[in-house]
């Protein structure tokens, strides 16, 4: 842990804040001859905007008579070993933002937070959350955020001028694809200098594999099946080795942010993306009215669906001397007023994982399409959210497929042995 860069951060970070306190367990006298209040420590990760949590917080702790710390830690593999190393030496803020999904249970949640499952106010949570944030049945945090979705960001002014429509299968997307590239447009926006970018393709594809075969993920964690024999799972980087002849030339030098510029702009017709909503208003706010969004096609236009991504959570250190008053804040955090002001400050990217709120009347044109699919049922949760297992060299390998250096069954081979490595490692049976 560099030590020094996460004090200097904690105390820039105070002292933007303009929070007083000294700790979880400390006093503040809140001025001459008034009551001491509680100090509830805040820990959040320096590349999440926060602007809308801090929103909410801050009217939490008025609320409830307490004064805020805020800490912020880096992000990445240092900041995830912060958080290990706090909880191991029970040196935890009070609250803290962290991953759901398939990181959270490496660092055992059931020794260390606070059990949320039977809180009454859970019950407003969606299913699909509270699996991504559970470990052995039991519920450990509230969404920190909205959904995100991994589908396909489209041009809505480039469809009205080549007379496109909404493609519900892939048959019809790869038809679009070909007009748009007969055009003269950028048919597929790639961004492959930010790797991550790269894995849409097949990540987004997880509904149309769970819908054909429901019991995959149970399956896939249990070393059942393999990917590379998996018509269903092999046919996600079919899709993204048959798209790849639409890709920008430059897709291995084009970065995220220049692949967002592509979409708002009109230069690019298609973005298979994860978010990117709230970078398009702030620096093409012009252009954000023309994204609309669409779920990944499978081969049946009636089960056109999409992939999820359930927000991160947040945790209550289970040691935290305030622990009542914390579950106070959260519950706050996801009543409808709670959900108002955090939107008053950061515009969803994707519904909420809460059950009953309903969206901004001025949210974003995409964010209502994808409600739709959430009204109709037509979604599921990305396979990190139900499965432990995920290779990391996920991102070369479909960098590799999307540049035509790999076939799909070789980069599918080749995961599933990336795979089977990563689950030795947190010695999950069957492996």
């Amino acid at each position: 842990m560099k030590t020094k860069l996460f004090v200097v951060l904690l105390i820039l970070a105070v002292c933007m804040a303009g929070y007083a306190g000294g700790g979880s367990q400390a006093q503040s006298s809140g001025g001459t001859g008034s009551a001491p209040k509680t100090v509830v420590t805040v820990l959040m990760d320096k590349d999440t905007n926060f602007v809308g949590a801090e929103a909410v917080l801050n009217a939490a702790a008025a609320k409830f008579g307490v004064e805020l710390e805020l800490e912020i830690r880096p992000g990445g593999t240092e900041g995830d070993n912060i958080i290990k190393t706090r909880l191991a030496t029970g040196d935890m803020s009070d609250i803290f933002i962290y991953n759901t999904g398939s990181l959270l249970q490496a660092i055992n949640p059931e020794r260390s937070i606070v059990d949320l499952t039977d809180e009454p106010w859970m019950s407003k949570v969606t299913d699909s959350f509270k699996t991504a944030a559970s470990v052995k049945g039991r519920v450990y945090a509230i969404p920190f955020g909205s959904t995100s979705v991994g589908a396909w960001l489209y041009n809505k002014r480039v469809y009205r001028e080549l007379g496109l429509q909404v493609p519900h299968t892939w048959k019809d997307l790869l038809a679009n694809l070909d007009k748009v590239q007969a055009a003269g447009k950028i048919a597929l926006i790639g961004s492959y200098k930010d790797s991550w970018t790269s894995q849409l393709i097949v990540l987004g594809d997880e509904y149309n594999v769970k819908t054909a075969q429901p019991n995959y993920p149970a399956d896939y964690t249990a070393n059942k099946l393999k990917i590379a024999t998996t018509p269903i799972a092999l046919r996600s980087f079919e899709k993204l080795w048959e798209s790849r002849k639409y890709l920008n030339r430059d897709v291995v030098a084009t970065t995220y942010d220049q692949g967002l510029e592509l979409i708002a702009t009109g230069k690019g017709a298609h973005y298979p993306m994860l978010g990117g909503l709230n970078n398009i208003q702030i620096n093409y706010p012009e252009y954000i009215n023309d994204i609309g969004v669409f779920g990944q096609p499978g081969d049946d236009p009636d089960k056109h669906g999409l992939t999820v991504w359930e927000a991160g959570g947040w945790y209550i250190y289970k040691n935290s001397p305030n622990v009542e008053v914390c579950k106070k804040i959260l519950e706050f955090y996801i009543s409808q007023e709670g959900i108002d002001i955090y939107g008053s400050k950061l515009k969803p990217e994707g519904p909420y994982s809460v059950k009953g709120i309903k969206l901004p009347a001025d949210s974003y044109p995409a964010v209502l399409e994808m409600q739709t699919y959430f009204d109709a049922g037509k979604t599921a949760p990305a396979l990190e959210f139900e499965s432990p297992v995920k290779g990391p060299n996920l991102e070369q390998i479909c960098i590799e497929v999307g540049t035509g250096i790999t076939d799909p069954r070789a980069a599918a081979a080749a995961y599933d042995a990336d795979v089977q490595k990563q689950a030795v490692q947190l010695n999950l049976p069957g492996w």
